[in-house]
């Protein structure tokens, strides 16, 4: 019999962030390890929120013809809740549908966050469909063993595992399937590391693998202290360049991202906008690989600057970027310097600023509306933005379409599957 605080429900729609839709009693349940055309019997866990509530899925009673078993056992339906693994949301569901459903929930946040209609965003399609999430070249059939770095938890007792979903449960796995071979063999499944916060694996594309211990924050009062770690130094190819970064450092995690992002922003952009002397940007720019991927389709004499926080990256790009005499890579916040130099700019600069590229690679959060504001009063000739999350990407077109420019084309591509994220380019002119 079910328990007091569970109930049948039909799944109707999909929702950003890897859960689907129900009703309940005129309500909305967000609901994960499910799909669309599912009934399911489902705990209500969160009633918390006045407009919705969250589910688990105790039993699919229905099930969609589009469900698999899932690629891992650790994250399977037949697990309680509490016990799957996170980081594997969408296993159950086929992968072809698991890019249609990703596919739907651009489109749904193009429409209802960037205000555009399904005309303009037909136009800016591939081939006049509207969204098409594009596989990446040597996918396998079942969406596994792409992963080139993992992230792994450490409980009280010294175990690694990932952290269940909407948790900081540690759930101890024995696999990680998602994960390419080489992370596989290089991670210590059941090796205990006793006063840990984390462990990385990192397994780079010319055959080095890494292991590296994360210790914990030391808390002195009000201020929590991070570890200070030493650098890893690795080199990640793509094409023909090879390029530095820290093993901590931020790189695509799979395995054929950074070649899929190189050839995508470098088709992105309008060559009869394109002036490679004009004050082209790079933002977010980590360690070059999109200021890198401009220079290698423009040429020598490419002018640009490329924008990053973290000063290690910077310290990467300088060396990464130095094919390049007009290349030079800044350690700065991103919004800072936008807004500085939108405030400082001479006449010249400003003239070289309106004739400029600016290539924008925000984290998550998107960038925001102080830096496109700051951007857009720039006037650069076209915007090419990479994102990984489809409604921050949404909601930044709507304050650059704010001053007048426009969606002149977009690609998604599945850089992540059986999860629900997605990763875009999309490319804005005036």
């Amino acid at each position: 019999m079910p328990q007091k605080d569970e109930v049948e429900l039909d799944i109707t729609n999909v929702a950003h962030g890897g859960v689907f839709v129900a009703r309940h009693e005129g309500r909305v349940v967000f609901v994960p390890d499910t799909m669309l055309g599912e009934r399911v019997r489902v705990r209500i866990a969160d009633t918390s929120h006045d407009r919705f509530w969250r589910g688990e899925v105790v039993e699919v009673v229905q099930a969609a013809p589009e469900r698999q078993p899932h690629v891992w056992g650790a994250a399977a339906v037949e697990r309680q809740p509490a016990d799957r693994a996170g980081g594997a949301e969408f296993g159950h569901i086929r992968l072809e549908h698991q890019r249609e459903l990703k596919g739907r929930v651009i489109e749904d946040a193009l429409q209802r966050t960037a205000k555009l209609s399904a005309d303009a965003i037909a136009v800016a399609g591939v081939d006049g469909t509207p969204v098409r999430v594009e596989p990446v070249d040597g996918e396998t059939t079942d969406g596994t063993g792409w992963r080139t770095r993992v992230r792994l938890q450490v409980d009280a007792a010294g175990r690694i595992g990932p952290y269940a979903q909407r948790s900081h449960t540690v759930i101890p796995v024995t696999d990680l399937p998602l994960a390419t071979a080489a992370v596989q063999e290089a991670t210590p499944f059941g090796q205990l590391f006793p006063g840990a916060e984390s462990i990385d694996v990192v397994a780079t594309g010319l055959g080095a693998s890494h292991v590296l211990v994360n210790d914990p924050p030391e808390r002195r009062g009000r201020r929590t202290i991070r570890p200070r770690r030493r650098p890893v130094p690795i080199r990640e190819r793509v094409g023909d360049r090879e390029f530095r970064l820290d093993a901590r450092g931020f790189w695509q995690v799979h395995r054929g991202a950074a070649q899929t992002l190189t050839q995508a922003v470098q088709s992105a952009v309008d060559e009869a906008l394109f002036d490679p002397r004009a004050a082209n940007l790079d933002l977010y720019g980590g360690v070059g690989l999109l200021a890198a991927a401009l220079g290698d389709r423009f040429g020598s004499t490419l002018r640009i600057t490329s924008v990053e926080s973290d000063e290690a990256a910077t310290d990467d790009a300088a060396e990464n970027l130095a094919d390049w005499v007009g290349a030079s890579a800044i350690t700065d916040r991103v919004e800072r310097y936008v807004t500085r130099l939108a405030g400082d700019a001479s006449a010249a600069e400003r003239a070289r600023l309106r004739a400029a590229t600016v290539v924008l690679d925000p984290p998550r959060s998107g960038a925001g509306r102080e830096v496109v504001d700051a951007i857009a009063s720039l006037t650069p000739a076209q915007v090419i933005y990479v994102a990984c999350d489809p409604v921050a990407l949404a909601r930044d077109l709507a304050f650059f379409a704010g001053h007048g420019y426009e969606l002149r084309g977009m690609r998604a591509f599945d850089l992540f599957p059986n999860t629900h994220h997605v990763e875009a380019v999309a490319a804005l002119t005036r």
